[in-house]
Formats: C-alpha cells, structure tokens, sequence
C-alpha cells in the first residue's frame, strides 16, 4: 500500500509552509506530494495569505526535492486550456527529472471562478473529455510530427506538439463518484483511477464500474491503478486525537467513519478494508500543514506497518 501525502492549500499555506511539507514528505520516505487545484478556501477559514497555484508551486518543489512523486487532486480543467497544460505538465515534469503526474477534473467550485472572473461553462465533463485528448494526444505525438484536433470545444492546428515530458508516459489520474461518464472515462484516459472520500462500500462498487468499463473497451482492468483520497488524524492517545481533530474543525466520531482517525491501529485496520475493498494507493488529506509531528507518526506506526 503506497500512502502519499494530499495537502489543500487553498485554505492558507504559503509556499515556504508546502516546501516543509515536501521536505518532511521525501525525508520520512512517503510515496508522493500532492496538491488540489483551488483559488478560494473553503469552509470556517481566513484562507491566508491567500492561495497559491498548483503548477507553479509543482515547479518549485520539482527544483527542491529530489525522490517524491509530484501532482494535483484534480487540476481543474476549467482553469487552464488543454494545450497549455500540457506545456506547463511536459515543462514541471522536466524539472523534476520525471517525478510528475496529473490528475485532471471538470472544474466544480463556481465561487472560485466568479471571484478571479474564470469561465464556468455549463458543458464541463465533455470539455474534460476533449481536454484529456488533447493532452494526451500532444504528449503522443512523435517528435518532427504534428498535432491537430478538431473539438466541439477546442480546435489546434498543425501543433509542434512540444515540449515533450521527461518520462515516457506522465501518469494521468481520474477520479469521482459519477456511476457512468466517470468509468468510462478513466478506462480510456486514466493510468489511475481516484475515488475521494468514500466508504469501503461505495469504493468498491466504483472500482467495480470502473473495471467494468476497462473491460468493455478491451483494456485489461489491472493495468489501473485504484486509489482513494482520505482524510486523516492519527494521535498515538485519544486526547491527543481530539486534539488535532479539534485543530482542524472536525469530530472525532465523524472522522472515524469518514476517514482515517485515531490509534495508529485503528488506521492500520481501516486502510486493510479499502485494500480489500481493491485500493493500492491512499491520498492521506493531511489539513494541519504545521503539524509535522503526525506526519512522523504516520510515518513510523503507519506506514511502517504496510510494507
């Protein structure tokens, strides 16, 4: 079981505080660094100093590290378009020496784009599907050769499709909860496919629908990865939980069924049932960016405990 660390900056993280992260995340030999997409925090928070950009912030962490993975749960595709991402992946992938993946989704939170004047279409999954393609299809493409797509939305015409990234393949990650459009999209687009927060119950069946649609499409199911993104709060005593459930605005009880709190035991115990349930990989939403202590804790009776 791979355990990476999720973080969401969104609601108040400088880039100094995600380079600690980073840092801490390589130093105590977790998998990967991820980060969401966001311009407005969310919930019962001043969000400061403000957000700050995924890609960008990737490419900073890309010159600072040197083992982790690097990526996005999930790029929002309505920021960005499609030949444009692709650059700045192909570019951070570069930069990393081959250490990027990206996760790409439609877009969701409206408040984000009318606050920094950001199209919010309508017609955002079939956007997302001409974007993948788009994507894909340009870091394909062999070099000395041309791209051109001809798109309800988007249209690209003799595209040097350039630069290419450092790796073969960037890994493309897709994930949510949709029973029909999402499957089928990942079993065509995706290298992994992402469930966020879920239960053991509904993990499985969209891993089910997922693997349904791979097989329907003549791609053997295997060849995905299956992951899913959790929240977590890990104390080694029960006031020391409450502690950092309290730190981050949530009740202990509520996270234990909806994500993965308490004892190092306990957490162990849990993530059992989702690797039953066909996860391999898990986005751990670490919400206390100071609290480095139970990412070493993590690290020592967690993770230890699944390898």
């Amino acid at each position: 079981m791979d355990l990476r660390i999720f973080t969401e900056p969104q609601q108040g993280a400088t880039y100094e505080t995600l380079l600690t992260v980073a840092k801490a995340t390589e130093d105590l030999d977790f998998d990967a660094f991820f980060r969401s997409d966001h311009y407005v925090r969310m919930g019962d928070v001043d969000g400061l100093p403000g957000p700050t950009d995924a890609w960008i912030t990737l490419a900073g962490l890309a010159r600072e590290t040197s083992r982790i993975r690097l990526g996005t749960l999930m790029t929002a595709g309505t920021f960005r378009l499609p030949g444009v991402l692709a650059i700045q992946v192909a570019q951070v992938d570069q930069m990393s020496g081959g250490r990027i993946e990206l996760g790409l989704g439609a877009g969701w939170f409206e408040e984000e784009h009318t606050a920094y004047g950001i199209p919010f279409p309508k017609e955002k999954f079939a956007r997302l599907e001409e974007q993948l393609a788009i994507v894909t299809g340009l870091w394909e493409t062999e070099i000395g050769k041309t791209f051109s797509y001809d798109g309800t939305y988007y249209q690209l015409t003799d595209s040097p499709a350039l630069p290419k990234p450092a790796q073969h393949k960037v890994p493309v990650l897709i994930g949510g909860h949709g029973a029909t459009r999402t499957p089928r999209l990942a079993a065509r687009y995706a290298d992994e496919f992402n469930i966020p927060f879920a239960s053991v119950e509904d993990t499985e069946r969209q891993f089910s629908r997922v693997r349904t649609a791979a097989e329907a499409i003549g791609r053997a199911a295997d060849e995905l990865v299956y992951s899913n993104a959790l929240v977590v709060c890990v104390g080694k005593t029960d006031a020391e939980v409450a502690r950092r459930a309290a730190a981050i605005g949530r009740e202990v009880e509520e996270l234990k069924t909806n994500g993965l709190a308490g004892s190092p035991a306990e957490v162990v115990d849990k993530i059992g049932r989702y690797e039953e349930a066909g996860s391999s990989r898990i986005y751990l939403q670490f919400m206390d960016l100071d609290d480095l202590d139970q990412l070493e804790l993590i690290s020592h009776e967690v993770q230890s405990q699944l390898r």
